[in-house]
């Protein structure tokens, strides 16, 4: 059996358990949202529903989701006295195997709920790395999640290992106390973390090799971002004629892709898919993936999808405008595009008010990724962005010269072509330091 067999015989086997998971959603929101939050605030129901399609992502059988309000925090459980006897009631009522918590809980909290509920507890942070853990294929993608996964696990060490609470070292009955069993622990994980931080950093020395061969080959890079599920997998499928996995669930793709797209007038760019972002992302899995977002950093423009339909859809461009930035991506507005997906899911008022936000902000672009619609405007609006500062030449080449011409249309956009008695006259556009190899190659026309 070969590793990718294997490898794929372990999560078939995972989904099968995970399957059988009976499991409660529990989705705390604060009456009152804590100070320096910023931005658009989320409607309960629809954290709610996104807690809940996080846990089916990664095959949860879940059997209820309740939205608690809170006026504060409680340090010991989260949740007042009253609500966690209640969801304990609740979980063994049902016979819940457990409780997804969509919120961040620390170590003793989980401990806490988990004594109280009497079955296993997750947080929203432990449930994200779960599902970056079942889609990570390549293996730049598993060290990413394992990374992040290590640094979680870390801070979670518990002294379950009774037997070994405290080891001696040194000879005979003279040493002096050694490690604890969770010192030790710590020890092999930060090991480990150690090692994966060197391989991450041989991936990104990679990937600036592999960005700096295609800075070589003229081929600009357009970065697709956006909101987890807001429909990049399928823009990018409509754009490359790719078959890239593409389904209506919350990270249904991780590891990036990259292809050649040709834009209207012949040029050429590399459209490249990113992971998806969402709310509340752990820390941990941003800077794990820190490499692999470099290359919307590097990007000549960033194409950021938004699914209009989504009752939450302003918060959700407010929480990727707020990672962007945690990425260093500040100069965004210079290259940014920002389309509005999935026109296909609105009903006529909810288009007829599109529209009109589309004529009041022309930057945004209205297009339906799965039917087509507004797929040439997009398409219009990329290479058009990608023009801006480089420079109209005007040539003409002799009819003979179909090397040349090759060349024009592989490495310029040609605006336009006309046949005369002198030759061919073209019109195009090159970057600016092509400018002088075009001129010395073809000469400027008359």
């Amino acid at each position: 059996m070969t590793a990718a067999q294997s490898r794929d015989a372990v999560d078939t086997r995972e989904r099968a358990a995970a399957s059988g998971t009976r499991s409660r959603v529990v989705c705390p929101i604060l009456t009152r949202a804590p100070s320096g939050e910023s931005g658009p605030l989320r409607t309960p129901e629809a954290r709610s529903d996104e807690a809940v399609g996080l846990a089916r992502a990664i095959d949860l059988d879940v059997v209820g989701a309740e939205i608690v309000s809170l006026s504060a925090i409680r340090p010991a459980t989260y949740l007042g006295k009253g609500k966690v006897e209640a969801i304990a009631e609740a979980v063994k009522a049902d016979e819940i195997d457990l409780v997804v918590m969509d919120c961040a809980l620390s170590p003793v909290q989980q401990r806490n709920l988990e004594k109280a509920f009497g079955c296993k507890v997750i947080d929203r942070t432990g449930l994200i790395l779960e599902i970056f853990g079942r889609r990570a294929r390549t293996a730049e993608g598993a060290l990413q999640v394992e990374l992040a996964h290590l640094a979680y696990q870390k801070s979670r060490l518990v002294r379950s290992w009774t037997h070994l609470e405290r080891q001696r070292g040194g000879f005979g009955f003279l040493g002096g106390p050694g490690e604890t069993q969770i010192e030790t622990d710590r020890r092999l994980i930060s090991e480990r973390m150690v090692r994966i931080e060197r391989e991450l950093d041989q991936v990104k020395r990679t990937r600036a090799l592999h960005r700096a061969s295609r800075a070589d080959v003229p081929y600009p890079v357009v970065a697709l971002v956006g909101y987890t599920n807001a429909g990049k997998s399928t823009l990018f499928n409509r754009l490359t004629r790719a078959e890239v996995m593409a389904a209506d669930m919350l990270f249904a793709t991780l590891d990036p892709t990259m292809r050649l797209i040709k834009l209207p007038h012949g040029g050429a760019a590399i459209l490249s898919d990113t992971v998806g972002f969402i709310s509340d992302l752990p820390t941990m899995l941003i800077s794990a993936f820190r490499a692999t977002l470099e290359e919307v950093r590097a990007a000549d423009v960033i194409v950021h999808v938004r699914d209009i339909s989504h009752i939450d859809s302003e918060a959700q461009a407010h929480d990727v405008e707020t990672i962007l930035e945690e990425l260093g991506i500040a100069d965004r507005a210079d290259r940014l595009i920002e389309v509005w997906n999935k026109l296909d899911k609105l009903d006529a008022g909810a288009r007829a008010a599109i529209d009109h936000d589309e004529e009041a902000a022309p930057a945004a672009l209205a297009v339906s990724a799965k039917t087509g619609e507004g797929i040439d405007r997009l398409m219009a609006a990329i290479e058009d962005r990608l023009a801006r500062g480089r420079t109209l030449v005007e040539l003409t080449l002799d009819p003979s010269d179909g090397r040349g011409l090759h060349w024009l249309y592989e490495h310029a956009e040609v605006m336009s072509r006309a046949d005369s008695d002198d030759g061919l006259r073209l019109t195009v556009r090159v970057p600016p330091d092509q400018v002088e190899r075009v001129k010395r190659r073809f000469g400027e026309g008359p």
